[in-house]
């Protein structure tokens, strides 16, 4: 079973490509199941299950979806070894820009949206810059001198990426999206042993633990201060 890591800041499109993509694969006989990660709340699984894609979700809750990612990956491998599935896709939750749950030598996919701004790119950290391919969405919306600029800044920010447009509308480009993605001579029996990338966030404070309360007096462990005295 090949694996592909897909992450990316909030409504970017990610479900979209990603249904676009395993609609190309069935057209290839390949198998695909999804697992969800978010937050809150998703009902994204109930996009891929009237699809028919096999779909699991998982939600962090309190915890950080990086962390939650990372302790429950392996499960997730084994799932859809079980199901012999050709085809592994997890979908992070809609991240913040420090985030990063990617593994070495597991094909990883930030999908980002033309919207967000040109100088979006630079502000996103591992979760793009340790990127394999960057999937840019909403390209119907902007002009082609728009369209140039954005793809120009995420190659700035990572000039080892493949990075390519897809469509989630329409589904243009989620073929060639798909031929970068799929290995059958690259196997992934388990995950046990890989390694992430790039650290998660690093904190453990009073306020990881619980504690409500605003001031020095009540903050405890990794805490980090702005220095307000610098001209």
């Amino acid at each position: 079973m090949n694996l592909t890591i897909f992450s990316g800041p909030p409504s970017s499109g990610k479900t979209a490509v990603i249904l676009k993509t395993i609609a190309a694969f069935r057209e290839r006989g390949i198998s695909v199941g999804v697992v969800k990660f978010d937050c809150l709340y998703t009902d994204d699984d109930i996009a891929y299950q009237k699809a028919g894609i096999p779909v699991k979700k998982g939600l962090a809750g309190a915890l950080c979806p990086d962390h939650f990612f990372v302790s429950n990956i392996e499960e997730v491998v084994q799932w859809g070894n079980k199901l012999g599935l050709d085809h592994l896709i997890t979908e992070s939750a809609g991240l913040c820009n420090r985030c990063s749950p990617y593994l070495k030598d597991i094909k990883g996919v930030c999908v980002i949206d033309n919207l967000s701004g040109i100088n979006t790119p630079k502000k996103i950290g591992p979760m793009l810059k340790a990127a394999d391919v960057v999937v840019i969405t909403k390209g119907d919306i902007v002009s082609q001198a728009e369209r140039e600029v954005f793809a120009s800044r995420v190659s700035t920010v990572n000039p080892k990426a493949m990075v390519l447009h897809v469509n989630g509308l329409t589904g243009q480009g989620a073929f060639e999206l798909g031929t970068l993605l799929y290995e059958p001579e690259k196997e992934v029996p388990s995950v046990q042993g890989y390694q992430l990338r790039f650290a998660m966030p690093s904190a453990l404070c009073s306020y990881c633990l619980g504690e409500t309360r605003v001031g020095e007096a009540y903050q405890l462990g990794n805490v980090k201060k702005m220095n307000l005295e610098e001209k």
